[in-house]
């Protein structure tokens, strides 16, 4: 907790700014966004400030919501509605929102929420619109560095569902659900911001 009495996480004052620089020229367009696992408010209220264009509305489980209730209604900003309460298992907003960003979730997930996560990123997606997810993955079946290792096995010690997800099940996940990774980049730390869209189509791409 901060002195002031709000959740408080240094890693959102730490990778801020890297991620604002990825999703600033993603979201350009974008009007309606949904933060997923808003955790503790520091990120929308950063954000949403970045890029007044652009409602950002965050969400999260039961418990979480007082603190983002804290951080937003210190800010007053325009932007940022109140917060939703979502279980990625539960009751969805209805949508549609152009925009859907998420960051530090996947791996405190099971895969089979993650995969639930797609379904319903899938579902209130806007076609044509992007889905940007940040943290740490694996890929090809291997961790990227001696850090995601030690991070996967202090989450498997706090509960064997949680762990890095890895890039080609996400993939799987998003196929399923019209959403294709159009973009990896690297972030500091051994971290990545992931972004998918949603076919405008509104069918798979072909070779997915």
């Amino acid at each position: 907790m901060s002195s002031h009495g709000k959740p408080y996480a240094s890693s959102c004052d730490e990778n801020r700014e890297p991620i604002l620089a990825v999703i600033r020229p993603l979201f350009a367009s974008a009007r309606h966004l949904l933060e997923i696992g808003s955790g503790t408010g520091q990120h929308a209220v950063f954000f949403a400030a970045a890029m007044p264009h652009l409602t950002w509305q965050t969400s999260d489980v039961a418990e979480h919501l007082p603190g983002i209730r804290a951080w937003l209604e210190e800010t007053a900003l325009p932007n940022l509605p109140p917060p939703l309460t979502l279980d990625v298992n539960g009751v969805w907003p209805a949508g549609p929102f152009d925009a859907i960003f998420s960051a530090n979730t996947a791996h405190i997930m099971s895969a089979a929420e993650v995969a639930v996560l797609f379904r319903g990123v899938g579902a209130v997606l806007a076609p044509g619109g992007y889905f940007a997810l940040y943290g740490p993955f694996n890929e090809g079946g291997h961790y990227t560095s001696d850090s995601n290792r030690r991070f996967d096995a202090a989450l498997k010690a706090r509960d064997p569902r949680m762990g890095l997800r890895d890039l080609d099940d996400l993939r799987t996940f998003a196929a399923r659900h019209d959403l294709a990774l159009i973009d990896n980049h690297a972030m500091p730390v051994n971290n990545r911001t992931l972004v998918w869209q949603r076919n405008a189509a509104g069918v798979s791409p072909a070779g997915v």
